[in-house]
């Protein structure tokens, strides 16, 4: 294989990893989005809603004529440009992560890490958009978790609303000019990104651990189908 061969084959492998993490990150946040605009519009029905009934009742006892008329309109319009425009979501704090209940932690954790894309250099950017499809699943995984596995519950809490968050901040303090500056023989940016990388490491094994009794369950079920039906045969 020629060098250009070579070449060409690193290229097409890595758009084609990076049209998977696309096909995985795009689903969130459209629905995200689409979240986000039905409870725009909820507030905005609301809004205008009551804003034609208190319309309604007041025209009963005093006739609203003209002037009321163009005053409604102009509430309506206020009001739906406000509601428009008034944040859906308030943003995540980090202090937060370190209260959130256990259940919503990667939920509110992948907000949070949705909104420090921009701080961060691209190959870290890749790796949080990873990190962001695990803990999607890892959200999932633990509304079923039970009160009896605390330890668990610790692990997660200390790897997701404590070390990932902190990891970010630590690389955020550093001047912007230092980032990529080597130091000890590695620059900060690459500091983040290997510690993104081993945190994703830990929330894919943290994600197949918990797994692990439905796996066992899934495999008991289909040997018993396998000895049940195909042994009659």
């Amino acid at each position: 294989m020629s060098r250009s061969d070579e070449v060409l084959e690193r290229a097409s492998l890595t758009l084609e990893r990076a049209r998977e993490r696309h096909g995985q990150v795009a689903p969130r946040a459209r629905r995200r989005r689409e979240a986000e605009v039905l409870r725009r519009l909820g507030r905005i029905a609301l809004a205008d809603g009551a804003i034609l009934i208190a319309a309604l009742v007041l025209g009963w006892f005093v006739p609203l004529g003209v002037a009321g008329a163009l005053l409604v309109v102009t509430l309506l319009i206020a009001a739906t440009l406000f509601f428009a425009a008034l944040p859906v979501t308030r943003p995540v704090a980090i202090e937060q992560l370190v209260q959130a209940p256990i259940k919503s932690l990667p939920s509110q954790t992948e907000r949070w890490l949705a909104t420090q894309r921009p701080a961060l250099p691209a190959p870290a950017v890749s790796l949080a958009d990873a990190i962001g499809v695990k803990l999607d699943t890892l959200s999932a995984q633990l509304a079923t978790l039970g009160d009896d596995e605390p330890m668990a519950a610790s692990e997660v809490r200390k790897l997701v609303g404590e070390q990932l968050p902190e990891l970010i901040r630590g690389y955020q303090r550093v001047p912007e000019p230092l980032r990529r500056v080597e130091r000890n023989g590695r620059t900060p940016d690459q500091q983040l990104v290997d510690g993104l990388r081993i945190i994703d490491g830990e929330i894919a094994a943290m994600t197949q651990q918990l797994a692990q009794g439905d796996l066992d369950s899934l495999a008991t079920r289909e040997r018993y189908l396998q000895i049940k039906y195909q042994g009659e045969e």
